[in-house]
């Protein structure tokens, strides 16, 4: 898989621009604060139906205009696609892929894939708990539509509930049928949704084990921790158990139990990489993890997913710098940078310089 060009209209700090890319790597660079990473959000729009940063898609758009326009010509190993973004300001973004509509963010999902190397991920380790459930979703979201919509049907059930339980807390209430409703409701696509999480931490272990190994040597493994701890995790077994926890989670007035408080255990030799490996330890678990979801994408569609780098070399000790840049070599990569020193060049490698939202065609 692989991106031939992107042009920008509105969109950030770009008025007007047109980038033609490689198949191979792309070197971003220049000064901060020219636009660097915004041609890395811009793609990362087309995989995931938002930005990676922005609170709101209203942030997009560049000051003093009244809409942004994105298009991307992308090719995989069957089709050659065209999809193009559009947003008005005060209205709806509106998504096309080969001049069809886009009405659901599941129906996105599959055509474009990306992983996204940043510096906070080098956080992953030892973050909150939430980027890692963003990690999975990430992953999975891409691969299997019918996981986006049980994730978005499960969140939506649970805001209902959320609501429910406050008001119960509230009445003095310990019981009511409606919250046996939404109990049902997340029950079923919980049993999904763990399904899916369950056979991505099984490939995702297989794969950074190995990458861990060949960067430092050492053992490193990645359990799944289920926020739902019951034996079976089929609808019926979940929701008894959550049916078991109502008066609980009336007195919290939220939920307490559910795979919205799913984890990931990560260790390393043996001990919790969180609180017992070094900085490095946990930087080297998280760039293995980041690879391996590469990994994970390609094991499952036969093709790796384009690669976003974002100013991540420059986190990087020589070791691990070396090892990324061997991964990467056959495989289209967009990496921003500014310091070109710090990637390793070949013969395909294009240089493409930013200054004040424009791009600059350099030979290598």
């Amino acid at each position: 898989m692989y991106i031939s060009s992107l042009s920008l209209s509105n969109f950030r700090n770009y008025s007007s621009e047109k980038i033609d890319f490689s198949p191979y790597t792309n070197v971003i660079y220049g000064d901060n604060a020219q636009g660097k990473t915004n041609i890395l959000e811009a793609v990362y729009i087309f995989a995931q139906g938002r930005s990676h940063r922005a609170k709101s898609d209203k942030e997009l758009i560049k000051f003093n205009e009244d809409f942004f326009k994105l298009s991307l010509d992308f090719h995989d190993g069957a089709r050659d696609y065209s999809s193009v973004i559009r947003m008005v300001k005060n209205g709806k973004k509106n998504i096309s892929v080969n001049h069809v509509q886009i009405t659901k963010l599941s129906m996105l999902m599959n055509y474009l894939n990306v992983v996204m190397f940043s510096p906070e991920d080098l956080d992953l380790v030892k973050g909150s708990p939430s980027s890692r459930r963003r990690f999975i979703d990430s992953s999975v979201s891409q691969l299997y539509p019918r996981y986006l919509t049980s994730l978005i049907d499960y969140h939506k059930a649970l805001g209902q509930k959320n609501s429910l339980l406050k008001t119960l807390k509230f009445k003095g209430v310990k019981s009511d049928v409606m919250l046996s409703v939404w109990n049902e409701q997340l029950a079923i696509e919980a049993s999904k949704i763990i399904e899916y999480r369950r056979e991505f931490i099984k490939l995702i272990n297989s794969f950074a084990s190995e990458i861990q190994k060949e960067i430092s040597g050492e053992a490193l493994k990645i359990d799944y921790s289920s926020g739902i701890r019951c034996e079976e995790t089929d609808k019926s077994s979940i929701f008894k158990y959550l049916e078991r926890h109502q008066r609980r989670e009336i007195d919290f007035a939220s939920a307490q139990i559910g795979i919205q408080r799913d984890d990931l255990h990560i260790s390393v030799n043996g001990k919790e990489a969180r609180i017992y490996a070094s900085q490095g330890q946990q930087r080297t678990a998280a760039l293995s993890m980041k690879i391996a979801q590469a990994d994970y994408i390609h094991s499952i569609k036969g093709e790796y997913p384009v690669l976003l780098l974002d100013d991540i070399m420059s986190e990087l000790d020589i070791n691990r710098r070396m090892y990324l840049s061997q991964k990467i070599r056959d495989k289209q990569v967009l990496i921003t940078s500014t310091d070109t020193d710090l990637i390793e060049s070949t013969s395909d490698t294009k240089l493409l310089r930013i200054k004040n939202g424009s791009v600059i065609n350099e030979k290598i």
